[in-house]
């Protein structure tokens, strides 16, 4: 995939898989706002290829929850609301508690060396005020204690909570007034994993979670007033 003076323009090589990418990234960037129409047709002639791939690829974004599908309304990007933003974190929570539990039977010495390196990433992405990405580390500070677990079914339900989660997480620079408060609640998360202390951890997380939908509720509210 290329960009020619402001169009896009595929290769002959052509996949579903790419035109889900370009369309998430447009999503997450804010290119394609919230509520704003999908229109298949017209997506397939500005791209310059067939509607079938373009098809595909919308419905996979249905499914990750990017994207909503109305009938006699078409199909438009998410918007989310609190009630929403409150369900994500909460499918989260029950995900990353058993992670957690999976994860602290065994050595977590290569996880902890994994955290480190997020944890310096994060820093150094607040000193920059490079906010997105805060919140990509941010997000793969999670999804690495997940995917430590080495269990594919919990990875698989936790990348789909991934995208609505860096949607919420891209109103966190409307309302930290300390950049130092992201990397202290992270790095007490990777204190007790190199502890293997499950049960400061369990109550860790459920607070991290449940405190971040208390944070994104008062972004969102920042933002509209």
């Amino acid at each position: 995939m290329s960009l020619i003076n402001g169009t896009v323009t595929f290769q002959r090589k052509v996949t579903a898989d790419l035109i889900a990418e370009y369309l998430r990234a447009r999503i997450l960037d804010g290119t394609f706002a919230p509520s704003t129409s999908i229109n298949e047709v017209q997506l397939a002639a500005q791209l310059e290829i067939s509607r079938g791939p373009v098809r595909e690829a919308v419905q996979r974004l249905v499914q990750e929850g990017l994207l909503v599908s109305t009938r006699n309304r078409g199909t438009s990007v998410v918007e989310l609301g609190p009630e929403d933003i409150e369900d994500v974190y909460t499918a989260r929570a029950a995900i990353e508690r058993e992670a957690g539990r999976l994860v602290l039977q065994g050595d977590t010495t290569e996880l902890t060396g994994q955290l480190d390196a997020l944890l310096a990433r994060m820093f150094h992405a607040l000193e920059n005020d490079k906010w997105q990405d805060v919140a990509t580390a941010d997000l793969k500070f999670h999804q690495t204690i997940v995917q430590a677990t080495g269990s594919p079914r919990l990875e698989r339900m936790f990348s789909t909570l991934a995208a609505e989660t860096l949607l919420c997480l891209r109103e966190f620079q409307n309302v930290f007034e300390r950049k130092e408060t992201i990397l202290e609640q992270h790095r007490r998360l990777r204190d007790f994993i190199q502890a293997r202390d499950e049960d400061g951890y369990l109550a860790e997380i459920e607070w991290h979670l449940k405190n971040s939908v208390v944070t994104l509720e008062a972004a969102r509210k920042q933002r509209d007033s």
